[in-house]
């Protein structure tokens, strides 16, 4: 895999920044030494996800090599991270908040946002958090495959200071086996902090993962036929029930 302190950008991602910003990342990546293998697919849309994420340096570390690629890349934060006084600057990133409590479902909406826009390209830490976990979480990649958009693996390898970008892969439908294939691109001694890593945790269920998908269309079914059922006994006037949390 070719190394380059900035590898091209094709046409087609979707782009940001200007010389000054360019010029500040590319100081940082001499300065400490980060470079990139292998170059970003020159597609509108696709999933990127970034692993391992074990320390706090892994955002900042992120929002320099966009900016050095020139990338205006697309984000989920909670939304307690875009209220007063810095939200301005989470939104200039990129950011998109999210209210992890909320009915809505968090899936359909990246799914939609997608489909929404011309380019766009959603990074994301399939672990969700620093702390050492077993598991992925999966709305990434059902997000992908009700995008139709491929994932682009790529890995923060700390310790060689690198950047290492992947060949895009296609999603099957099949989780547990293409969440596998994605894990193996990654590993612990690539971590900032390698023992808060797990190499080869047990594959996430494809159950789950539709659960997570279809739980919204799933709860209106459910209020459509309770709402019929008050209808047929003469109810038509009584309230609906309430969505489940």
């Amino acid at each position: 895999m070719e190394t380059a302190l900035i590898p091209p950008v094709g046409d087609e991602i979707h782009r940001r920044g200007n010389v000054l910003t360019k010029a500040i990342a590319t100081g940082f990546l001499l300065l400490t030494g980060w470079r990139f293998e292998g170059k970003l697919p020159n597609l509108r849309k696709f999933v990127l996800i970034v692993a391992p994420h074990t320390s706090n340096w892994d955002f900042p570390t992120g929002v320099m090599a966009m900016f050095a690629l020139g990338l205006r890349g697309t984000f989920l934060g909670k939304d307690t991270l875009f209220r007063p006084p810095f939200g301005f600057i989470f939104r200039w990133l990129g950011g998109v908040p999210v209210d992890r409590f909320s009915k809505n479902n968090v899936v359909e909406q990246t799914i939609a946002l997608f489909g929404a826009r011309e380019r766009m390209i959603l990074a994301i830490s399939p672990e969700g958090t620093r702390k050492r976990i077993e598991k992925w979480r999966t709305g990434f990649y059902w997000v992908a495959v009700g995008a139709k958009v491929p994932i682009v693996p790529v890995a923060f390898d700390f310790p060689r200071k690198r950047f290492v970008i992947y060949e895009p892969q296609t999603m099957s439908g099949d989780a547990e086996r293409d969440i596998a294939h994605l894990r193996s691109f990654f590993k612990a001694s690539q971590a900032y902090r390698p023992s808060f890593y797990v190499e080869c945790p047990r594959g996430p269920s494809q159950s789950v993962g539709r659960f997570v998908v279809f739980r919204a269309r799933v709860w209106e079914n459910e209020q459509d036929a309770r709402a019929s059922s008050f209808r047929r006994r003469g109810r038509s006037g009584a309230p609906q029930p309430s969505r489940r949390p």
